[in-house]
């Protein structure tokens, strides 16, 4: 899970990341909404832990912003009056921790979203010509963008549907489906095989189909760092 937090506050934005750190999760803070929208335009979040009274723009309109892109994100809020807990569920976040809170009541904001998370079903309506398709994601191989759409291989077809693969991205469960290449996204549970070629890129084999995907050299680089140098043929 991707998290970020946002919180105009240094010592108070310290602390949760120092809390995230001591439960083994990597994340990143920013305390101006520049260097938030920069953040989410590079990079695929899941949880986003939000202070409410910021100056630039409150925690609840800034989460109406992202559920508007990203409307499976986990928001979780972070604030001193409790005043705001019934519009902060009202928006639809997953937890509201009162500050100052400990990292047992952080753990289990997190556990809730990761528990949403496996309940979850993404089923995607594609097309091919005339037809049309219902896709669950545990069916989905690989994607590939394709102009203004994304091409989803399933074993029995492939299909189009008109979204961009970083929508893609932030529908799909991000502990299956990488991002090897800014062009594809795989279902690392349905690769059968992977193998090393020039410049340290990976090509991707799978079991059921025959196509190959190839990486980037960026895209090999963070595949081997989040799964640790798995061996490659």
């Amino acid at each position: 899970m991707k998290i970020i937090v946002m919180d105009d506050e240094s010592l108070a934005l310290s602390r949760v990341e120092r809390l995230l750190k001591e439960l083994h999760y990597a994340s990143t803070c920013v305390s101006h909404l520049e260097d938030f929208e920069l953040q989410c335009s590079q990079n695929a979040f899941d949880i986003f832990i939000l202070d409410i009274n910021m100056p630039q723009i409150s925690g609840i309109e800034l989460a109406k912003k992202i559920l508007l892109k990203q409307p499976h994100a986990f928001i979780i809020f972070q604030t001193a009056y409790e005043e705001f807990a019934l519009k902060a569920y009202q928006i639809g976040a997953i937890d509201y921790l009162l500050k100052p809170f400990g990292k047992e009541e952080l753990e289990r904001s997190i556990n809730r979203s990761l528990a949403y998370q496996k309940e979850r079903k993404v089923t995607f309506l594609t097309k091919n010509g005339d037809e049309a398709y219902l896709i669950n994601q545990e069916d989905i191989f690989y994607i590939q963008a394709d102009l203004s759409e994304v091409l989803i291989k399933t074993k029995a077809h492939f299909s189009y549907i008109d979204e961009k693969i970083s929508q893609m991205e932030n529908l799909l469960d991000p502990e299956v489906f990488f991002r090897v290449h800014r062009s594809y996204l795989i279902n690392t549970s349905k690769i059968k095989y992977i193998k090393t070629v020039e410049q340290s890129k990976l090509e991707f084999y799978f079991d059921g189909i025959s196509d190959i995907v190839i990486s980037s050299k960026d895209g090999a680089k963070k595949f081997r760092e989040k799964y640790k140098e798995i061996p490659c043929k």
